[in-house]
């Protein structure tokens, strides 16, 4: 049996529509969990034990909301907040639909990168800073955070990676994107020229993330 030729004419429509989706649904994800992620992380570390705004009681409730969403495989995760996520994007399937989820993953695991890099930050940077006087919030924004945007640099662009991996997952259940231009021409079509075609483009897109995630990494360490 002779497999037909790839429409290509009428893919190549689809699948540059496929790559804003997915650089639309990582762009967004990223940029909450950039914001959230980073303030939950930092709420980590300064809450923990010694730290500048040590609350046992406050560290506890963010230790064990981040531990409990993180390990969920986001398939998963994505039908077991389905009724949320239609009570505040209005649907559960598209585009938006997967946003949503993908941003509150996203956020959690960005913010136990961010608590790990600062906890790993010399505790007597800090301590000198305290010393000169200088307040606990001016600490964090002038002393913590720039003192550890090399590896936060370094743990957003592993972010960006695991955002990508969601987004290729959430085509399983229709939500857009290059997984869903893989799965939907290419595996359940049995045509793995297009499997391949979206494989190869989102590795393209990995590495260039992470060229130029290293790129900006290092001028940050080499201050």
């Amino acid at each position: 049996m002779v497999r037909r030729a790839t429409d290509w004419e009428y893919l190549q429509p689809l699948l540059l529509e496929a790559i804003g989706d997915t650089l639309y649904m990582v762009g967004v994800a990223l940029a909450v969990a950039a914001v959230f992620g980073t303030l939950m992380g930092i709420g980590l570390y300064v809450t923990r034990r010694g730290g500048l705004f040590a609350s046992r009681g406050v560290y506890t409730v963010l230790n064990v909301l981040v531990n409990l969403v993180r390990p969920i495989p986001f398939i998963i995760f994505i039908t077991a907040i389905w009724p949320v996520t239609v009570a505040v994007v209005g649907k559960s399937i598209g585009t938006e639909a997967v946003i949503f989820p993908m941003s509150i993953m996203a956020s959690f695991a960005f913010s136990r990168l961010v608590e790990q890099n600062l906890v790993a930050l010399d505790p007597g940077v800090v301590e000198a800073a305290r010393s000169m006087g200088a307040s606990r919030l001016r600490i964090i924004r002038t002393v913590i955070i720039p003192e550890t945007l090399g590896p936060l640099v370094l743990a957003f662009t592993f972010l960006f990676i695991g955002v990508i991996d969601m987004s290729a997952m959430a085509g399983l259940i229709g939500g857009g994107g290059l997984g869903d231009f893989a799965i939907r021409h290419g595996y359940q079509r049995f045509n793995w020229e297009v499997t391949f075609v979206a494989v190869a483009i989102i590795v393209v897109i990995v590495q260039a993330a992470q060229f130029l995630g290293n790129g900006v990494a290092r001028r940050f360490l080499r201050r």
